[in-house]
């Protein structure tokens, strides 16, 4: 009964519900057209607003939406990158910043003291649900090992 399916779910820890539900935007996602038309595009045109935690020449950084930690940042480059797998060789200095900028913004925001996790998704079973190369960096209680 849908009663009894209900009660199944709700045993099921939210984070892993969470979880279930990014894998599943993951599988259905489209790589954007050549326009690079994601959500992530939009915020850096100004189309969605966002209230930005950095910003620079390079790249911004935002809180995410469905934060999975206490801190959950995002930081995004300007260029269009679709994913890790889609940078190139010209894309090395941007590679290094969007890096360094997340050890800047968890310094900034009072949480590299304790550790944070960098990750980065992509591809289907990478779970990427954005393609728009995006660094997570998460922090501010003790993360779990291994993940996924």
């Amino acid at each position: 009964s849908i009663s009894s399916r209900l009660v199944s779910i709700r045993r099921i820890p939210l984070s892993l519900r969470l979880f279930s539900s990014e894998v599943h935007k993951a599988q259905t996602a489209s790589k954007p057209s050549a326009s690079g038309d994601t959500i992530f595009a939009k915020i850096l045109n100004g189309t969605i607003p966002a209230k930005f935690v950095h910003q620079d020449d390079v790249c911004i950084a935002i809180r995410d939406v469905s934060p999975q930690a206490p801190h959950h940042i995002l930081v995004i480059p300007r260029k269009p990158i679709t994913g890790i797998s889609g940078a190139s060789d010209e894309d090395k200095q941007i590679l290094g910043h969007l890096l360094l900028t997340a050890n800047t913004v968890a310094k900034d925001l009072g949480f590299a003291d304790d550790g944070f996790r960098l990750v980065i998704n992509d591809g289907k079973h990478g779970a990427q649900s954005v393609y728009h190369l995006h660094v997570h960096v998460l922090g501010g209680r003790q993360l779990g090992w291994p993940p996924g």
